[in-house]
């Protein structure tokens, strides 16, 4: 359920820059560029996780209504 739009899009960024960087020989758009890949890499997994989480979530409260369901028969 959870996007990984904005983490891709951090991670395009910061590949523009640093290939920027290269281009203009500037260290600080380089490092800049590795901060954002590495911005979008972390909020990709947090991303996984949650909806990990979720889907973890739901089994838990699918299987609880199965159970009550059984107990009410």
């Amino acid at each position: 359920m959870s996007s990984t739009t904005g983490g891709k899009i951090d991670k395009a960024k910061g590949r523009v820059k640093q290939a920027a960087g290269d281009l203009l020989d500037e260290p600080h758009l380089k490092r800049e560029g590795k901060k954002d890949v590495a911005k979008g890499t972390v909020k990709e997994k947090i991303d996984q996780v949650a909806d990990k989480a979720e889907k973890a979530a739901d089994k838990i409260a699918h299987g609880r209504k199965r159970t009550i369901n059984r107990d009410n028969m």
